[in-house]
């Protein structure tokens, strides 16, 4: 499947900022799945480019506006050619669990098995583990387990967007019973890594399709997971619409969890208050399009954030955005 993504981010600044700094993971990866035809990043005010592979593997663009501005904005644009997951076994044998444990397995993955970060077990995680019986899946193999623990975070939590933000921490959202793909993302990786399954956090792109039940925002970035099975190597699930990674799902990074690979990050100097606002279009790739056809596929909507006052501090965290 050929796919176009346009992801445009805006910040906005209700005066002058001296300085902005900024990291941004919006790159497709290359993977055996996964060809990227193409990428470009606009800055505007017009910046220098940099960027570098992090111990992830991802790609990494940075740059610096050092002049003052009232806007910044950032567009990435990429054609991705991806292809469907080989189909899966309806199971795995018991010893798979036994693979799991070798020291090999576990030395190799050390970082995707570590609490961390958003991906922690907390009393809110172990509660909602016994109250669904959760634990129980382990009887079962590790593959099978996995997929039921999707199902049920699926079928656990209703979407709603703005229940929680970029920085909740899960117990938010296991408290609401609700939240968006970054939340569910980081309950199943907390289980998933408390049972000694290897697991990362996905960020990237979805081309969504509601006849196929997908719940999920179109018009923002997605997220979801990939545990890590000896016999499988990385699989992927999504526990936002109860369905395996596939050709429709566009990988831009992956890490332990959002801190990792969030979109876009940095600071700005100034004492303006800011706003941010965040517009994603994927769309099936056309081979020939009419001039307003093109215009009208190009242009995503956008998700509007609140306000936000810095600190007094010499440089501010720039706003987030939450993967939906």
């Amino acid at each position: 499947m050929l796919l176009e993504v346009r992801h445009v981010t805006q910040y906005h600044y209700a005066d002058p900022v001296r300085e902005s700094v900024m990291e941004v993971w919006m790159q497709p990866k290359k993977t055996g799945r996964q060809r990227l035809v193409s990428f470009d990043l606009e800055v505007e005010p017009a910046a220098q480019l940099f960027s570098y592979a992090d111990a992830f593997g991802n790609a990494v663009y940075h740059f610096d506006v050092p002049q003052p501005h009232e806007t910044l904005r950032i567009v990435a644009s990429a054609a991705v050619e991806t292809e469907a997951a080989p189909a899966l076994p309806d199971a795995l044998d018991q010893g798979e669990w036994d693979r799991l444990r070798s020291d090999f397995v576990r030395g190799e993955n050390f970082d995707f098995l570590a609490h961390g970060g958003f991906a922690v077990e907390t009393d809110a995680l172990r509660g909602f583990v016994a109250e669904r019986g959760l634990d129980d899946l382990r009887r079962r193999d590790p593959l099978t387990a996995v997929r039921a623990l999707s199902e049920t975070i699926y079928d656990a939590f209703e979407y709603e967007a703005g229940v929680t933000h970029a920085d909740s921490p899960i117990d938010l959202a296991l408290g609401a019973g609700r939240g968006v793909c970054q939340d569910f993302a980081h309950v199943m990786i907390a289980i998933c890594r408390s049972w000694g399954v290897p697991a990362r956090y996905v960020s990237g792109y979805l081309f969504t399709d509601r006849q196929a039940g997908d719940r999920s925002d179109p018009d923002a970035t997605h997220a979801w997971v990939e545990v890590f099975l000896p016999s499988l190597r990385w699989v992927g699930f999504d526990p936002t619409n109860n369905a395996l990674a596939g050709e429709r799902h566009i990988v831009a990074a992956v890490g332990r969890d959002y801190n990792d690979v969030p979109p876009s990050r940095g600071v700005y100097k100034g004492e303006a208050d800011s706003q941010l606002a965040v517009g994603v279009s994927v769309r099936r790739a056309r081979s020939a399009l009419t001039e307003p056809e093109f215009i009208r596929m190009s242009q995503p909507s956008f998700a509007r954030a609140g306000r936000r006052r810095p600190m007094s501090a010499p440089a501010h965290d720039q706003q987030q955005q939450q993967q939906q």
